[in-house]
């Protein structure tokens, strides 16, 4: 059982602590409010999000109204592993975490797949619902492990670095990556080449040219779907950068690979 909905609290709404047998996530999608685990009282914002282990007492109060997005889930219908590597790190101990724009961005994406899927009555669609669930919990894992003593423009880079690479085929702009990211393009700038030695807009190019070159040499595939699909927008640009980076134009490359596998 994979759940999602949502909670509406009106201000000073109070939810009495209680107890789940199964493990719930709450994502603050607004407003502000408090919760209590176990014996620990932790203020809610927008991005916070309560991780729940079973059994857990817990409550809430709102200081305004708060819409809360509740994902909860029984790990026995869950694969071993995911149970073993993601659920049982993750909810170690039930706490609060305060996310950062860059940081929720992600999150929020993969939630609201899982309303579409949730939202479809095909069994195809719950499987894609228990992938989702799966791709949570590596994200929160993956923030898990992050050294606490990290400073914000480190792991802001390091966002930076694995959007780029992941989402290289949709990014149109690195101010719409720097709006995610919640700084200003020339911030992210700074600190992106102050940790990899490149600007985030040239390590992009340079991941898109490795997937086009891989292309070009493994198949028979059109020049121009090749450079839409890697995200280009232009066909002008991408041949006048692949010349620049590569030394020859899309075409030789493909016959000169082609002549050296032969």
């Amino acid at each position: 059982m994979i759940r999602l909905y949502e909670n509406k609290h009106q201000e000073k709404n109070e939810v009495a602590r209680h107890q789940h047998d199964t493990h719930q996530l709450l994502y603050v999608l607004d407003g502000e409010g408090e919760c209590e685990l176990d014996i620990r009282s932790q203020n809610l914002l927008p991005d916070s999000i309560m991780l729940i282990s079973p059994h857990t007492d817990h409550g809430i109060q709102a200081h305004s109204k708060m819409t809360v997005l509740v994902l909860e889930f029984d790990i026995r219908h869950l694969a071993e592993d995911v149970v073993s590597y993601l659920v049982e790190p993750v909810f170690a101990v039930s706490r609060v975490l305060n996310l950062s724009l860059f940081e929720s961005s992600e999150l929020r994406q993969l939630l609201r797949k899982m309303l579409f899927e949730q939202s479809q009555n095909h069994p195809i669609h719950t499987m894609g619902l228990k992938l989702l669930l799966a791709q949570v919990l590596y994200q929160l894992a993956i923030m898990q492990q992050e050294d606490t003593t990290q400073d914000t423009n480190t792991r802001r880079a390091k966002w930076l670095k694995h959007h780029l690479e992941t989402r290289y085929f949709e990014i149109a702009s690195m101010e719409e990556v720097a709006a995610k990211a919640g700084v200003s393009s020339r911030y992210m700038n700074q600190i992106f080449k102050e940790m990899y030695d490149t600007t985030p807009y040239q390590f992009l190019t340079e991941v898109r040219l490795l997937k086009v070159k891989k292309m070009l040499r493994e198949s028979d595939r059109e020049i121009v779907s090749i450079c839409f699909e890697v995200g280009f927008e232009a066909v002008s640009t991408f041949y006048r950068v692949f010349k620049k980076y590569v030394g020859v134009t899309p075409n030789v490359y493909r016959r000169t690979t082609d002549d050296f596998r032969n």
